[in-house]
């Protein structure tokens, strides 16, 4: 178990690494409206999994404040190195990283809380994931993971072009990537033996010819899985054009101001005993 698996899908390569900090910043409000509203307050001592380039753990540093810590692990040295030059820029001292999988992740139960954004749909088995974490937490610790569910994303009126986007990813679910894991959470912390937790659901919304950035939060997430598609045969080769495709899906928003609505934001969190 890695925190994120060696064939992470999308890889790390530099158009990678600037779509996961774009997405960053789409999502963050969300995110931070999850973790605040589950108990991430200052002074904690937090675990950020699967860090990557560091937006979850730079999120999280500002609700622990200088008094908290936030320990940030990724398998993936290209991405660690990133986020260690980011948390630098940002002066941030009570941010450290750690390149490990979860498996060979070794300390005591000295975390407060254990938190991730789109991990564990890299996982193929996320309960047994959950249930590995449960380890590193203080008794009354806290779990929260902000997950993906791409089945409600729509339009209105209809775009097949945004549409077909957004089925192409609802369709690649596989044991390797779950695009559906925001919608399994509850499932899955009753699986790791966690209380039933709390859930809350969020989109990104835009319409007409205000959408631009709404619709390559989308597209871009096409492009980045693009080979996979093309390899489970949800898309042909050839069919998408990762140069124009975000251009041809804004224009026929905007031609038809319609409302788009994309993957539902799914945040889910739990403590365990005291």
């Amino acid at each position: 178990m890695s925190s994120h698996p060696g064939d992470y899908i999308p890889g790390h390569d530099p158009r990678e690494i600037e779509r996961l900090i774009a997405q960053a910043r789409m999502v963050e409000p969300i995110t931070r409206r999850f973790f605040a509203e589950a108990g991430i307050t200052p002074g904690m001592h937090v675990l950020d999994v699967g860090s990557g380039v560091g937006d979850v753990a730079f999120l999280t540093a500002s609700l622990v404040g200088k008094a908290g810590e936030i320990t940030g692990i990724d398998h993936s040295p290209t991405a660690l190195g990133i986020a260690r030059n980011r948390a630098a820029a940002l002066s941030l001292d009570n941010v450290r990283f750690e390149e490990t999988g979860l498996g060979d992740f070794r300390t005591g139960p000295r975390f407060d809380a254990i938190v991730g954004r789109y991990i564990l749909m890299y996982m193929p088995d996320a309960a047994a994931v959950l249930r590995g974490l449960i380890q590193h937490l203080r008794p009354g610790g806290l779990l929260c993971f902000h997950e993906p569910s791409w089945a409600s994303a729509r339009s209105s009126p209809v775009v097949p072009s945004w549409d077909r986007c957004c089925s192409w990813v609802a369709r690649a679910s596989t044991a390797a990537i779950d695009f559906e894991m925001g919608s399994k959470l509850h499932t899955c912390f009753l699986r790791a033996g966690l209380a039933p937790p709390t859930l809350r659901a969020e989109a990104i919304i835009a319409a007409g010819s205000s959408s631009r950035y709404q619709v390559r939060f989308t597209t871009d997430v096409v492009i980045a899985v693009l080979p996979y598609l093309e390899t489970l045969g949800v898309v042909s080769p050839g069919e998408v054009n990762p140069e124009t495709l975000a251009d041809e899906v804004f224009a026929d928003v905007a031609e038809n101001q319609s409302v788009v609505v994309g993957r539902t934001e799914i945040g889910a969190w739990s403590r365990v005993p005291e």
